[in-house]
This record gives C-alpha cells, sequence and structure tokens, in this order.
C-alpha cells in the first residue's frame, strides 16, 4: 500500500515537472533587462517617447519587459550612425531612433531628409500615417530591424553665432555643424556654407569653442539643450525638414515574447508615439508660437521665414531635391509628393 502511494505521488510529481517545464523554459527567454538606445535624454521630446514607452510596456507586462533607456547612443560609443546596425546585429534591443542617423543604412529614409519638402505639420502627418509610412516600414523590416510606430524629432531650423539668416547668402562661409549623412552635406554646400559632420556629443563643445558657427535642430532640442548659452544667438525657422522617430525592436528580442507580449509592446509603442509626437509639437501648433516667444525671452533673434523667403532656399537647393529623388527611389518620392499635395486641398 505504502509503495502505491509512493508510486501515485511520484507519477503524479513527474506530470507536473512535465507540465512545468516548458513554461519555466518560455519564462528564461526573457531578459531580465532590454536596452533601449536613445541619441537624446529625458529631457527632450526624443527621449520623453523612450520613456513612456518603457514605462507603458513594464506596466502593462506587469514587469515582464522592464526596459533599461540608454541616451547617449553609449551602446554604439556615441557613433549615432552605427545605431541601426547594433539594433539589426542584437546590440541593442530596442530603439526610438531618428530617420537621419539611419539613412546611410536605410536608403529610403533619406525621403525626411529632401530639402523643402515637408511644408506643415500635415504634409508630414499624410507621409508618415499613410502609404508612404508603410512602405518605409516594409523597407525597415527588411533591412532586418522591426518598425511599430512613428514618432518626431520635429522641423529642424538652423541656428548660429554670426547673424540673422534671412536668405541663402547669408550662410555663405558659416561652419555648420552637421548629421553623418551625405545629403546634409549635399544641402548645405548648396547653400554655400561649410558644413561640418560631428556627433550631438561633440556639437555642443565645438559651438562653446567657435570651432563651428551654427546647427540645426527642432527648437524643442535648441531650448533642452540651451544652445544660447554656447553663443547660438540667432535662429531661423525655415523648416526645411522634419525629422521623425521610429519606435523599433530586434527581430530575435521580439520573437522571444509570446504572442500577447508581442501585442501589448507594440500598442504601447503606438500610444506612447501619440503622446511623444504632441510633446514634440508643443508651443509650436498653437496660436502664436508660444514656444517660439519663449526663445525670444532668452534674449535670442528669431526669424520667422514667410513663403516666398522659403521658396527662395527651395530654388537654392532644388538640384540636391533632384539628385537624391532617384537614389532614395523615384516611385516612393512621388508618393510622398501626391501625399503632400493631398494634404493641402
Amino acid at each position: 500500500m505504502q509503495l502505491r502511494t509512493f508510486l501515485t505521488t511520484a507519477v503524479a510529481a513527474a506530470a507536473t515537472l512535465a507540465f512545468a517545464l516548458p513554461s519555466a523554459m518560455a519564462e528564461t527567454k526573457y531578459k531580465s533587462e532590454y536596452r533601449m538606445s536613445l541619441v537624446l535624454g529625458t529631457a527632450f521630446p526624443w527621449g520623453k517617447g523612450g520613456e513612456i514607452w518603457a514605462d507603458k510596456v513594464r506596466e502593462r507586462t506587469q514587469g515582464r519587459i522592464n526596459i533599461k533607456l540608454y541616451p547617449g547612443t553609449s551602446l554604439v560609443q556615441g557613433d549615432q550612425t552605427r545605431e541601426f546596425s547594433a539594433i539589426r546585429q542584437g546590440v541593442i534591443d530596442m530603439a526610438v531612433g531618428s530617420t537621419i542617423n539611419w539613412s546611410p543604412q536605410v536608403k529610403v529614409l533619406n525621403l525626411f531628409s529632401l530639402p523643402f519638402l515637408f511644408p506643415d505639420y500635415a504634409a508630414v502627418d499624410a507621409v508618415v500615417q499613410g502609404d508612404t509610412g508603410k512602405e518605409i516600414f516594409k523597407t525597415i523590416d527588411k533591412a532586418g530591424v522591426l518598425p511599430l510606430a512613428w514618432g518626431e524629432n520635429g522641423y529642424r531650423e538652423i541656428s548660429n553665432s554670426k547673424k540673422a539668416i534671412t536668405k541663402p547668402e547669408d550662410l555663405k562661409g558659416l561652419k555648420i555643424r552637421v548629421v553623418g549623412s551625405p545629403l546634409f552635406l549635399d544641402t548645405f554646400t548648396a547653400l554655400g556654407a561649410n558644413p561640418t559632420q560631428m556627433s550631438w556629443a561633440d556639437a555642443q563643445p565645438a559651438m562653446a569653442s567657435s570651432a563651428v558657427d551654427g546647427q540645426e535642430n527642432p527648437i524643442a532640442v535648441y531650448m533642452a539643450a540651451k544652445l544660447q548659452s554656447v553663443g547660438q544667438k540667432h535662429m531661423t525657422l525655415w523648416g526645411y525638414m522634419n525629422d521623425p522617430l521610429v519606435f523599433v525592436v530586434n527581430k530575435d528580442v521580439w520573437a522571444s515574447w509570446t504572442p500577447a507580449d508581442q501585442a501589448i509592446v507594440k500598442q504601447a509603442a503606438l500610444d506612447a508615439a501619440k503622446e511623444q509626437i504632441a510633446i514634440a509639437r508643443k508651443g509650436l501648433v498653437e496660436p502664436g508660437k508660444p514656444l517660439v516667444k519663449d526663445l525670444e525671452g532668452l534674449g535670442v533673434t528669431v526669424v520667422d521665414l514667410n513663403a516666398a523667403q522659403r521658396k527662395v532656399f527651395a530654388d537654392a537647393t532644388k538640384s540636391v531635391y533632384t539628385k537624391w529623388k532617384p537614389q532614395i527611389g523615384t516611385n516612393l518620392v512621388d508618393m510622398a509628393e501626391k501625399a503632400i499635395a493631398g494634404s493641402r486641398k
């Protein structure tokens, strides 16, 4: 009797262990911490988007997916142009990244850097939230990284320490810090400037020492970085390009999660991106552009170009647009142009 009881208990225990093993093995696929790469920290709308996404994922998965933020592209030694390759290779698990920084690896992302393509926010939304955005996501996917949602760094405006910029001639000879993209070199060369490639980590010291005269970035980035304190006293709102962000996950990491958790992470990305875009545009879409008033309150001279002035800059960079359109993909650019035209009706 005792032997029978022992055997029954042993069989039951073995069965329990057999059922428990798959669950335990499934849990071991989850890392204790996932690394999210960001160029800018949480003081900026960009980094804030990453923080919101990480918080939503942690809360909605009850801590199964715990994400740590790594700002300053610290996972790739500060070289933001290496970020996409590092995500694909698994050095980085997740990221909120810039279309500019990833354009060397994903050529179609240069679409957003075409000078003066996007006249307003409605045009941006029509492209990224429409068929063009879907096509770009397919290309990113084929390149080895899973895109989940569109965010936004914003319209990149130009500042400098020398003078107000109202026409292309004003840029002649100015040393302007730009990111590591050949399209940026072409654009600023066409305008007569002296573009100098450097990472964001090196940019502020270069401005402080007058190694460069100016830079181009969204106003929110200018404000958070306090660039007026490194001599950037002149700002021109020319809206020459918009810099969308992309919320992405490494494909192997994605495959390690259950379908339920995949759905949670994707929805969290969509929700966080929507909040992030609102933060990036705050003070710029309201009447009077309150953020510009704040900028002027810091002693910055702000020039807001009208349509006619902007067209002069667009005409001066038309050769760059024409050169890069086939490199990006004529059909894709045509699709974007059509979406933008539709947004203006």
